[in-house]
């Protein structure tokens, strides 16, 4: 009956009851189905389950056929950058606020998981950014990477170079490079374009800088982009990705931004429409009922 076989359970830290109900909820469905149930440590703390049925995200990618998230759209990019390389889809189960990845309601979820798990779905890649501080190890994001002064209030400087050219050095208080996933979150805030998913683009957001000149710039998603972090003292910058995860930047440090090599397939219920999200979440206007439009 079902095109997935083996589906993981993640849960949202916090908010313990709500996300409790629903993974209760899923998985009765799910066993109803006759689908067999992994969970991960959040999920299987909430039921109090056996280690057995428990599963790292390494496992998840082996024995399961697509991860189910409970919560917000920040539980789902820990996910996301998590699995990124084992090709697991995602499907986001929304009990946050925005709801820009994570668009299935719990409310009458049941309906819409039995179609998806029929293979009625909309599948969508998106890419994540992959980032090297002084060529160590790499950082996933989703969202984006944000260089940003820390414990000052003095602007950092900041040269950009993408694809071996020099772009420009600026004085700000930062610099956001986000996805096309990312535009709608801290890049929209700091004035950047919203660039369709389905783009092969990348845009760098300067927050606050010090010339008005200074605007957001769209790059190919291929690009090499090096940042290069002028002198400062101990501590005043840091690199966060996704808003999730924090590293101080030593003085004359250089972070090199790139497209991660692995997409992530998320699924929508069938007719999944982006604008659609975009009015509903950004509060843009739509047709009135009875009204012709202009």
């Amino acid at each position: 009956m079902a095109n997935f076989h083996t589906v993981a359970l993640l849960g949202k830290r916090g908010e313990t009851e709500r996300v409790r109900d629903t993974i209760i909820r899923l998985t009765d469905f799910l066993r109803r189905q006759r689908i067999q149930i992994y969970y991960d440590p959040v999920a299987a703390a909430l039921l109090d389950l056996s280690e057995g049925q428990v599963v790292d995200y390494a496992e998840m990618g082996s024995r399961c056929d697509l991860a189910i998230v409970v919560g917000g759209d920040g539980t789902l990019l820990g996910a996301a950058r998590a699995l990124a390389s084992s090709a697991l889809p995602l499907l986001g189960i929304n009990l946050g606020h925005l709801g820009f990845l994570t668009d299935i309601s719990p409310d009458g979820m049941e309906v819409l998981l039995e179609r998806i798990l029929l293979g009625e779905a909309d599948t969508e890649e998106r890419f994540l950014l992959s980032a090297r501080i002084d060529g160590g190890e790499p950082l996933l994001a989703l969202n984006d990477v944000v260089i940003h002064r820390w414990n000052t209030a003095r602007m950092i400087a900041l040269e950009t170079i993408i694809d071996g050219r020099f772009v420009n050095l600026q004085h700000s208080d930062g610099l956001i490079i986000a996805t096309p996933t990312g535009s709608t979150a801290y890049a929209l805030s700091g004035g950047g374009p919203l660039l369709h998913p389905t783009l092969e683009a990348i845009a760098l957001v300067p927050i606050c800088p010090h010339t008005l000149s200074n605007r957001p710039l769209v790059v190919r998603s291929s690009s090499r982009i090096e940042i290069r972090v002028c002198n400062h003292q101990e501590d005043q910058v840091h690199i966060t990705c996704d808003g999730q995860m924090d590293f101080a930047l030593s003085p004359g440090a250089s972070l090199r931004i790139e497209r991660y090599p692995y997409p992530i397939r998320l699924l929508h219920p069938k007719g999944h429409d982006y604008y659609e999200i975009l009015r509903a979440k950004l509060g843009w206007g739509g047709h009135l009922p009875g009204r012709p439009s202009c």
